[in-house]
């Protein structure tokens, strides 16, 4: 028998035998384990996957509620989560999902940290950041093509290149996010330097090979990174250190890195953020005696980060905010020109979300890595003529070591991923992989987020703000029969700055699992489109017309403009 009953070192189930009573069910089971796989999860025994304090499940209580209600769970029931709490089971449909997910949202008067933090605090939420809090994320391959993508679209913008060889990448942050950066950038030929002050985070790096090295100082680390430069070479490079110093230490020496960023996970300064000055220790004891204060300096290390980085940029380093609103906190923190510095979505991917391209994954849940080589042959074959997406499996297939449950991402567009889910479907059933299949994405897609500071920000009708579009997501995804689908608060950039919503679904070779498929990967991609198009991309209107889908009133004559 399977021990359900483990809160170190979790494991999901592997093969296909069933342990709930239909792979809706099963497939949330394993992917929620596989979150807390300590391959995967950053603090898995403390229920934290990534992002700060983005958790799993709101207790180890509330855990094992949800592993043995899933077991037991009907096809025709729904489980419904409440901010990591499982509080119902209500009978459904067979076509319904299974599980129904509801993460950190606060009525707007009171959605900010502060409120969060004392109903945390009260034990009467949790923060689900995006893929942590419904039960898909994948380890740090989750966000490496979402990476790989936007340095490959700056390098095309700035350097006319498809690569960025002979090219200096400096940013910090090795975290469940950040830490897809060294391996993105050397999968564009880059030299990447990188500083993170939690020595975990860097060993955790190496030993997935993410990262290639890690030096003890800083001026060893830039010397080295200077001397790959100018040889030609492809090498990423980590030095334990703040963020800060490393930037201070650039500027002092009046070194301008090409491409500057940042994924520490400042959009939340009391968790996911460690001062200058302070170690990770040092810091968790400040941040215990007195929350208060350890906010004040986070905030004003923030600043100061962020006015390093404007140094940089103004000495013509190409930077970027990589979507964690350190831009942000660093306004509300003084530094009134913080926003100088671009935001990457508007900059570099909003294109590719005009086409319903972003970050779709799938896991197999016989564990066997194999088949995720033979998911990768189909999709060179069924989109041979899609060069972006094919040169993307074989750098993936070359460079990324698989974490937890073996799986794959790729930014397919709309059309592409129902068409995917399908084929992959019927090869379930017919037995030429061994165990079902499990499609979801990251939250941070093409229609599925609210977030002005990042996946909307600077929308051409101005419509940054506006909400209705990820609640649209979550209630199409239901009415579509996703297995389980979810919606949060604050995920990415923090409480009070955005919503998002979440769906994946089950191929288990069943002909109800080929209509799911079908109707969640089209509808779903499809909506982003018809966002954008209705923001007054052309793009997206263009895409439209391949993909038809009614719009009654989404046309140029009827769109407002950004004032």
């Amino acid at each position: 028998m399977f021990d359900f009953t483990k809160h170190t070192n979790i494991r999901a189930p592997r093969g296909n035998r069933l342990h709930c009573k239909g792979w809706g069910q099963e497939g949330a089971l394993r992917m929620l384990m596989n979150n807390l796989d300590p391959e995967v999860g950053e603090r898995p025994d403390d229920l934290i996957v990534y992002g700060g304090r983005g958790r799993a499940a709101r207790s180890w209580e509330a855990y094992d509620a949800i592993v043995r209600t899933l077991l037991e769970l009907e096809n025709d029931e729904t489980l419904l989560v409440q901010s990591g709490k499982p509080v119902a089971v209500f009978r459904t449909t067979e076509a319904a999902p299974r599980v129904l997910i509801a993460n950190a949202n606060l009525v707007p008067q009171w959605a900010t940290w502060e409120h969060f933090n004392h109903l945390e605090e009260l034990g009467l939420t949790m923060f689900g950041q995006m893929t942590a809090g419904s039960w898909i994320y994948i380890g740090s391959q989750g966000v490496i093509q979402g990476t790989f993508e936007t340095l490959a679209a700056l390098g095309r913008k700035h350097f006319q290149s498809h690569t960025l060889r002979g090219r200096l990448y400096v940013s910090a942050g090795l975290g469940g996010m950040g830490g897809a950066q060294p391996l993105a950038a050397k999968m564009l030929e880059a030299v990447a330097l990188l500083a993170e002050v939690d020595p975990a985070r860097i060993e955790k790096r190496l030993a997935t090979g993410y990262l290639d090295k890690v030096v003890p100082t800083v001026e060893q680390g830039v010397r080295e990174a200077l001397r790959a430069k100018e040889a030609g070479e492809v090498v990423s490079i980590a030095v334990p250190v703040h963020a800060t110093e490393l930037l201070q230490y650039l500027v002092d020496h009046n070194i301008t890195p090409d491409v500057l960023s940042d994924q520490t996970a400042a959009h939340d300064p009391l968790v996911g953020y460690v001062p200058d000055g302070y170690d990770v220790k040092e810091a968790a004891a400040l941040r215990a005696a007195d929350p208060d204060e350890y906010l004040k300096k986070a905030r004003a290390s923030i600043a100061r980060h962020v006015e390093l980085m404007l140094t940089l940029t103004r000495r013509g380093a190409k930077s970027f905010d990589y979507g964690n609103n350190i831009r942000r906190v660093a306004y509300e923190a003084g530094v009134q020109d913080a926003f100088e510095i671009d935001g990457y979505v508007p900059a570099y991917i909003r294109d590719l979300f005009a086409q319903g391209k972003g970050p779709f994954r799938w896991a197999v849940l016989s564990g066997k890595p194999e088949e995720i080589y033979k998911l990768d042959q189909l999709v060179l074959d069924m989109f041979s003529t899609n060069e972006p997406l094919c040169r993307w499996i074989r750098l993936a297939q070359k460079h990324i070591h698989f974490q937890g449950l073996p799986a794959r991402i790729a930014y397919m567009g709309y059309g592409e991923r129902e068409a995917f889910g399908v084929r992959v479907n019927e090869m379930v059933a017919r037995g030429e992989l061994s165990a079902p299949v499990v499609f979801g994405r990251d939250h941070h897609d093409t229609g599925s987020v609210a977030s002005p500071f990042r996946e909307t920000e600077a929308m051409r009708d101005g419509s940054d703000a506006i909400g209705d579009w990820p609640i649209l997501n979550a209630l199409l995804n239901v009415a579509s029969g996703a297995h389980w689908v979810s919606f949060h608060h604050g995920g990415g950039t923090g409480i009070g700055y955005s919503l998002h919503a979440g769906m994946v679904v089950v191929a288990d070779g069943s002909a109800d699992s080929a209509g799911r498929l079908e109707r969640v990967l089209h509808n779903d991609s499809g909506l982003g489109v018809v966002r954008h198009a209705d923001a007054g991309y052309e793009l997206a209107a263009q895409t439209l017309q391949k993909n038809p889908v009614k719009t009654p009133l989404i046309g140029p004559e009827t769109q407002p403009r950004r004032k």
